[in-house]
């Protein structure tokens, strides 16, 4: 798959942000990075690299909301229920088994953001084991390079829409009410270590019984991601489970990891080596993820992979064979030797004289000394050795190691001649039978060597083309959570809005409340004297209704009253020549009586202390009896 170039200016960002706050993103999917990074300048209103440099540089603050928007934290407590509900039915009940009732468990959540994995598979665990053999049992390790993110996982508190999608009876049973929110069980949540790690650099924690680490991978490259996984490798016990999340297939990966349940994305390991095959394992692909442009192993690498390929020869060969160490200990035996003789792994390291094999079949500490003193190989010859019911014979061998250094030890094989001459004879007749059957044997290798050809052509288009879909699923997969994020960032604005509304409409019901229970009339006016509030007195009063009269000019409302002679006092008070004005006007009210109406103005003010209208009150008054 052809990479697309990469952009300078971009790339010496990341570089920037890897001097200056410690956080290295090279390994991060260029198409996923870029995308953040630019979702910040557009809110910034940044349009270039280096322009938010310099922006970076003047405002420290701005580190902490890049890495909150590049490091997205969606996660929800028992995500991909199916996949939970698989591994806590079919692999978890036969893993707790296998332990035996006192065990230690160990698990480790990689990569826990805000805390709610990892207090799914406590819950789940403690379901399985009950909660008191949890507590004595159970040690849950959850790392994240979030340090806001750790700190809302240690402090276990959520509300109510977090927690709704737990499974029935789990609130109740696992989280406590505290102010408007929840917070998880403080006896369990004991059990759980949690802090900072970086999945690429920081050495992983060792002995697992489960691993968890959902959804974290696809951010990386493949070369990151297989350096990852290899310490994946090494941190799992031979029969520990990895969990991954829904887009991470890890075909590319076989090697180290098969798959126990695909679709639930549960894996385990590929080999159980040991802890000596593990570290080289970890070493050589470790190296292979320092840069994809390094075509040279580096000398670490190049040196476990020596051991490993000596190991390997050592265990290959037909011949049975001990190494002992210059103070007496057995450092070394082969898998022929350890048949033969009856050697475990706890034998290695131990002194020779306090085994079997030091003097059965034969005496080897007094060849031992004699091969060291003379500085050559002894030879002992016929030497008989019962192994079940057939008695088989040996030549052994005691030979000296040294360097330039001194004596490191001696090296002793035990060479089968009991079936020599018979298979010497088989050895003949196969070589006449083989020369006859070369040449077919030959023209047929050929053709299959033609085909193998073909089929390794097919496995290798096969290989690209799902390596693209991986990726491509992978990138779907991080821009579907980057779309809930967004979403869940929209519904919060959305509940705000709600409660400002909710807010608003009470404000608006106390004040027409407070309106309708006032005996005078209320009339406000903007500063164009168009009428924006008239209450229920001003109906009484003068038959008109608020939805006739708002909006309208109340200069040309046809009612009772001279309205006409207040255009002078509003004036007054809209131009801030006056803060008061009060007056007496004779009318006519809806029935037709004459009333004396006491009229009071005063300003309508903003918050700013601007005017914005006036507000107008008449009382109405019974009207004078005419002078006799």
């Amino acid at each position: 798959m052809t990479s697309q170039p990469r952009d300078p200016s971009f790339e010496s960002l990341v570089d920037f942000l890897k001097e200056t706050r410690g956080f290295d993103f090279t390994g991060y999917k260029r198409s996923t990075l870029t995308r953040r990074v630019e979702r910040r300048m557009l809110t910034l209103e940044i349009a270039t690299y280096e322009a938010y440099r310099d922006h970076l540089e003047l405002h420290p603050e701005e580190y902490g909301e890049l890495f909150n928007t590049i490091l997205i934290n969606v996660t929800s407590f028992f995500r991909d229920p199916d996949a939970w509900s698989t591994l806590g039915r079919d692999f978890l009940p036969a893993l707790l088994r296998d332990r035996g009732p006192e065990a230690p468990i160990r698990v480790w959540s990689a990569g826990c953001a805000s805390g709610e994995e990892t207090y799914s598979l406590v819950m789940m665990l403690a379901e399985a084991l009950g909660v008191e053999a949890f507590r004595e049992r159970v040690k849950v390790y959850a790392t994240d390079r979030d340090d806001d993110a750790l700190a809302h996982a240690r402090a276990a508190v959520y509300d109510a829409k977090t927690l709704e999608d737990l499974p029935v009876g789990y609130r109740e049973r696992y989280f406590e009410p505290v102010g408007a929110g929840y917070v998880f069980r403080a006896d369990l949540r004991r059990q759980v270590i949690f802090g900072k790690h970086d999945l690429v650099h920081d050495a992983p924690i060792s002995h697992l019984d489960l691993l968890a680490c959902r959804n974290v991978m696809m951010y990386f490259n493949s070369e990151v991601q297989a350096s990852i996984l290899a310490r994946f490798h090494f941190a799992l016990k031979p029969d520990g489970l990895l969990f991954l999340g829904k887009a991470e297939m890890m075909r590319s990966h076989g090697g180290l990891f098969i798959p126990a349940h695909l679709s639930s994305r549960v894996f385990r390991k590929a080999v159980p080596g040991s802890a000596r095959d593990r570290l080289l394992l970890m070493g050589r692909t470790g190296a292979n993820a320092q840069g994809s442009g390094a075509r040279v192993p580096p000398a670490s690498a190049v040196v476990a992979h020596q051991v490993a390929l000596r190991d390997a020869a050592l265990n290959a060969g037909p011949v049975a064979q001990l190494v002992v160490g210059a103070a007496g200990q057995l450092l070394l035996a082969n898998d022929a030797a350890r048949r033969l003789f009856g050697i475990g792994p706890g034998d290695v390291g131990r002194p020779l004289h306090d085994l079997k094999v030091s003097y059965r079949p034969v005496e080897l500490r007094s060849r031992i000394e004699q091969a060291v003193s003379e500085q050559r190989s002894i030879l002992i010859s016929n030497v008989e050795h019962a192994a079940g019911d057939e008695v088989r014979s040996f030549d052994v061998q005691v030979t000296p190691l040294d360097n330039s250094d001194g004596r490191l030890g001696v090296s002793i094989t035990f060479v089968d001649v009991t079936r020599h001459t018979r298979l010497k004879a088989e050895v003949d007749e196969a070589g006449q039978a083989l020369e006859t059957a070369f040449e077919e044997l030959q023209s047929t290798n050929e053709e299959l060597e033609t085909t193998n050809e073909e089929l390794q052509s097919t496995i290798e288009e096969l290989e690209t083309t799902n390596e693209e879909l991986q990726s491509t699923n992978e990138e779907l997969e991080t821009m579907n959570e980057e779309l809930q994020s967004t979403n869940e960032e929209l519904e919060t604005t959305n509940d705000e809005l709600h409660r400002r509304t909710s807010s608003l409409n009470d404000v608006n019901a106390y004040l027409a409340s407070v309106l309708t229970s006032l005996r005078a009339g209320v009339v406000v006016v903007d500063r164009d004297m168009l009428v924006q509030v008239w209450n229920r007195s001003m109906e009484e009063l003068w038959g008109l209704r608020a939805d006739e009269v708002n909006g309208q000019p109340l200069l040309h409302l046809d009612i009772g009253l001279p309205v006409e002679q207040l255009k002078a006092p509003l004036r007054a008070i809209l131009e801030a020549r006056a803060d008061f004005q009060e007056s007496e006007l004779d009318a006519v009210n809806r029935r037709g009586r004459p009333v004396r109406c006491h009229i009071a103005m005063s300003p309508l003010l903003s918050s700013a202390g601007e005017i914005r209208g006036t507000v107008i009150l008449l009382e109405d008054r019974p009207a004078s009896p005419p002078p006799a």
